[in-house]
């Protein structure tokens, strides 16, 4: 929430100009988008800690007696498929310590898109511990999958996403407008070792100031990339980057040979038996692991079971920690010979950058470091919307009593600005609310909010002035 809009010494008219504008903005949106930040932040908190949530909820699926040696794949991908006759085998993700159990994941009817059935084995004797749903490439259990749906739509479908698309559109903007009126404050004021540090001297409301511009300085650059993330999963402006990653081939590159059984899983599962298609190949899911294992993929893996007559397995890396560890090869389901491979040091660079920072959003990139550092940005959101409210109250009229609420900064910095300011204002505008719909949209939204209020208030002065009594 903005500070009181006073002169700045020695500011040229058009900044000072700028700098009222801005202050109206970050009000407005402080006031109108926080709520919808603030359950970003409760929600994104608590799923950051589904990865011990899940392990610890479903101990008995992902945890088994530890002991030497284990059976084949082959007999474990078959223990599951008896126990589910009516799924599809669709791949399998081998246990990489003695006391993990193997994930079997299968084709299932009635689930919803993206979903698949886990079968949870012990690679000891082929067991079957269990079955629970799994989401996505990350593998995501029922816990994971309700929370991160909650953090993203609320459970309420299209419509709920906007929510949070809301959020991540205003977060920046707030944030980065927020830290530029801090800094510039600082400077004015010549006291530029208390940009990054609270004055404890301070009292009222000036103290909560000093704490809401600090923790903004030291928390903008991760919010930055919070949101920068979150919006490649919105439903418009996600879109839309999309479509500007394509036209710049930023987007994460595929096998295509895994392209090719992917889309036969999906289009001609419905036709194939099960288990026993893929059985009566030269090489099985262990030949396919052990060529994977040879071409360098170490650690947990997914290996995916050839559906389409001669198309190969594929096994991929599934560790997004760092480093992280991406690559795939193609196995050819004759001979067990690689067929094709995709390192992630091949990666475009953008298609790494996003592929760390959807890391870091989800809180698996360092592994609990990352989970701390997301835990202190969530933290540092609600304190400053916090404080940015407690401004707004101790910026409220002393005699309106007590409901009365804080004013927000006066009008007209606008019609201050010169013609060719204005332009370049409008034209920013324009472009970012194209590129992120939700921000152009609410933003619209809040000028007319303003542009009402305005009016009201003239229409309220106008009697007062008709009445006041004529000057000597």
């Amino acid at each position: 929430m903005p500070e009181a809009a006073t002169p700045q010494p020695g500011a040229s008219p058009t900044w000072s100009a700028l700098r009222r504008l801005l202050l109206r903005l970050h009000f407005y949106a402080g006031i109108l988008v926080a709520p919808f930040v603030v359950v970003a932040a409760l929600t994104g908190l608590v799923y950051v800690y589904t990865p011990q949530l899940e392990q610890l909820l479903y101990a008995e699926q992902l945890r088994v007696e530890p002991a030497d040696g284990a059976v084949s794949l082959e007999r474990q991908a078959a223990a599951a498929a008896e126990a589910h006759p009516e799924a599809e085998l669709s791949a399998v993700r081998p246990a990489t310590a003695p006391d993990e159990s193997t994930r079997v994941l299968m084709h299932a009817d009635g689930l919803p898109d993206g979903h698949l059935l886990a079968v949870f084995v012990d690679p000891h004797d082929a067991a079957v511990l269990g079955d629970l749903t799994s989401y996505g490439s990350s593998g995501s259990l029922p816990v994971r999958s309700w929370l991160a749906e909650f953090h993203r739509s609320l459970h309420l479908g299209d419509t709920g996403r906007l929510y949070s698309e809301l959020a991540a559109s205003w977060l920046w903007v707030v944030a980065l407008g927020g830290v530029v009126l801090w800094t510039t404050r600082r400077r004015r004021e010549r006291r530029l070792r208390r940009t990054l540090l609270p004055d404890t001297s301070a009292t009222g409301r000036a103290r909560t100031l000093s704490w809401h511009g600090s923790v903004g300085v030291w928390a903008l650059a991760g919010l930055a990339l919070i949101t920068a993330t979150g919006l490649t999963w919105s439903q418009y402006a996600g879109g839309n980057i999309s479509q500007i990653r394509e036209a710049f081939h930023w987007q994460t590159p595929a096998m295509s040979a895994a392209a090719d059984t992917e889309h036969a899983a999906h289009e001609d599962h419905s036709e194939h038996g099960g288990h026993e298609d893929h059985g009566a190949s030269a090489t099985d899911l262990d030949g396919a692991l052990a060529a994977a294992r040879s071409a360098g993929l170490d650690g947990p893996v997914e290996i995916g079971v050839p559906i389409a007559e001669g198309a190969p397995y594929t096994v991929k890396e599934t560790v997004r920690s760092w480093p992280v560890q991406q690559d795939q090869v193609a196995v050819d389901a004759t001979d067990g010979t690689v067929v094709e491979e995709l390192r992630f040091d091949d990666f475009p660079l953008m298609a790494k950058l996003t592929n760390w920072g959807i890391g870091f959003h989800m809180g698996v990139l360092f592994g609990l470091p990352n989970q701390l550092l997301l835990t202190a940005l969530a933290l540092s959101v609600l304190a400053m919307v916090f404080w940015g409210y407690r401004m707004w109250w101790q910026r409220r009229p002393a005699r309106g009593g007590a409901l009365a609420l804080g004013r927000p900064v006066p009008r007209g910095a606008g019609r201050a600005l010169p013609w060719w300011c204005l332009v370049l204002v409008a034209v920013c505008a324009v472009g970012v609310g194209v590129l992120v719909p939700v921000l152009g949209v609410s933003l619209l939204c809040f000028l007319a909010v303003d542009a009402a209020i305005g009016l009201l208030r003239r229409r309220r002065d106008r009697p007062r002035a008709s009445v006041a009594p004529p000057s000597a």
